[in-house]
């Protein structure tokens, strides 16, 4: 049940932070936009593509990447290595939603992974506790 993730974080406390969601399929991007807009105060900035993350992150610095693994032109592992070679993202935590991935590059890379279909409150709850992990 939508809500059920803030049970013990009350995130209305928190400063608002800046999540980068690359997902190239509408449909899930309006869908997370959504969820967690309306579930958290933070803002998300939803692009469907590497080129315009990249584009975009010169200027707004994220606190939070959620990227899926199949995009076009780059895929999710390539775009997470330039994110975090750009000043300022070098330790920006990231999730990783997918159907498929190579698993063994995501744990190298410390990516909190997610396989699609994902549980929304699941995913409300990762993003809460990274995003506090950080402020840490």
């Amino acid at each position: 049940m939508p809500g059920e993730h803030n049970q013990f974080f009350d995130n209305r406390q928190a400063p608002i932070k800046t999540i980068l969601l690359v997902e190239d399929d509408t449909t899930i991007a309006e869908l997370l936009v959504q969820m967690i807009t309306q579930e958290t105060h933070h803002q998300v900035f939803a692009v469907p593509d590497g080129p315009q993350a990249l584009d975009l992150v010169k200027n707004v610095k994220p606190q939070l990447l959620i990227l899926d693994y199949l995009l076009p032109t780059i895929h999710g592992i390539e775009l997470y290595d330039r994110l975090h070679d750009t000043d300022g993202l070098e330790r920006v935590p990231t999730i990783m939603l997918s159907v498929h991935a190579p698993l063994r590059e995501i744990n190298q890379r410390q990516i909190m992974y997610m396989r699609k279909p994902f549980d929304m409150d699941k995913l409300l709850d990762t993003i809460d506790n990274l995003l506090v992990r950080q402020a840490d």
